[in-house]
């Protein structure tokens, strides 16, 4: 099956047309989420999205741009901050708010102990789960009960005898106190990386390690992005690098993330620059989307659908591909009531301007 993008409304211009007989429509529109000149805004996939109904709540950081020759084109002199941006009417518009867990300063305090006895049932819950360079754990938890307006935290995540732990936000809840994250920690080079999952049942006081997600890889088997299927079994997506190659990985657990079994590759390449780490959500009527960045020209964001819980996925669609180099993607997706998919990413249209967060506000169609 083939797909052609049909432009609705985009702030780039009127798109672009893939005209191939027989083929399915998907009608999409891109929206600017937050654009500074002069800023670079990036990697939301790092900081996790929430969603109630039309409400969506996005993380991302937002440093200085700056013109490199290789990496990221970051100011690494000037600070970088985190940032959330919420919108009211599924994706549409969006507003920029500061996450309250920052002091005066801007800065991250240093992780406590957590009480526990968390509610993660609660309607309004969201979990934060991060990176921290400060104290002794690099990798911390926050927890908000009002849609991410106020966060408690951050709350210690423990080591598990690891030398590093770089944690994302991807995680399930599965009862009043019970909740599973997955996570990546350090290969024993204390390279990147490695995907394992833990668990707590007492509301996050206790934290406890249940699995590794597969072999420790040569390259890195990192960023897992993760949905239940049923009350036993769990399928997680990974970004994975080989050698030049970088693809996206599934995995399914019959047992809760007690024992994984390799599944196939919903995504055989997310191109070059070490590729792009993916989002997966289950459909309301049981497919499942998986978003990437693509790294390599023409760079952009991409998706694929599977009708049979992941088991085979559908022709690749090109959500767009107008990106001005690699420095984009990091994608986290989410469904509206409507059934449209809002995919949020960082992008660029040059190389040498800023990088800014954007939105793609897709229809899957039926299945």
């Amino acid at each position: 099956m083939h797909y052609r993008k049909v432009c609705s409304i985009t702030f780039v211009g009127l798109g672009l047309f893939s005209m191939i007989s027989g083929a399915q429509d998907v009608q999409f529109e891109n929206v600017i989420v937050h654009k500074e000149p002069g800023r670079f805004g990036g990697w939301p996939a790092n900081n996790g999205v929430w969603s109630w109904g039309g409400e969506i709540v996005v993380g991302f950081s937002l440093g200085y741009f700056k013109n490199v020759e290789r990496g990221h084109a970051i100011d690494g002199d000037r600070p970088t901050v985190l940032r959330l941006a919420r919108s009211m009417d599924g994706g549409q518009t969006w507003s920029l708010e500061t996450p309250s867990f920052l002091d005066e300063r801007g800065k991250e305090k240093d992780p406590v102990d957590c009480p526990g006895g968390l509610d993660f049932t609660h309607p309004d819950f969201a979990m934060r789960a991060r990176m921290n360079s400060r104290g002794e754990n690099p990798s911390c938890i926050y927890y908000s009960f009002d849609r991410c307006k106020t966060w408690q935290g951050p709350y210690a995540f423990p080591m598990f005898d690891q030398q590093r732990i770089m944690s994302r936000t991807d995680y399930l809840v599965n009862r009043k106190n019970e909740l599973v994250l997955f996570t990546t920690a350090s290969k024993r080079n204390n390279r990147e990386g490695r995907v394992f999952c833990a668990r707590t049942v007492d509301g996050g006081k206790s934290w406890s390690f249940v699995s590794w997600v597969g072999p420790e890889p040569t390259g890195f088997s990192i960023m897992p992005s993760t949905v239940r299927l049923s009350p036993t079994k769990l399928l997680t997506t990974i970004r994975r690098k080989e050698g030049p190659e970088h693809w996206i990985e599934a995995w399914t657990s019959d047992d809760n993330g007690k024992n994984w079994k390799y599944l196939n590759r919903p995504a055989e390449s997310t191109g070059g620059s070490a590729g792009n780490p993916s989002s997966i959500i289950e459909l309301r009527d049981g497919r499942l989307a998986i978003t990437y960045g693509f790294r390599s020209e023409p760079f952009g964001i991409r998706a694929r659908l599977s009708e049979d819980r992941g088991q085979t996925w559908g022709d690749e669609i090109i959500l767009r591909d107008d990106g001005g180099c690699w420095d984009l993607g990091y994608p986290r997706s989410v469904q509206r009531k409507d059934g449209k998919i809002v995919t949020i990413y960082y992008f660029n249209d040059r190389p040498d301007s800023e990088r800014y967060i954007a939105a793609t506000i897709w229809d899957p169609g039926d299945e």
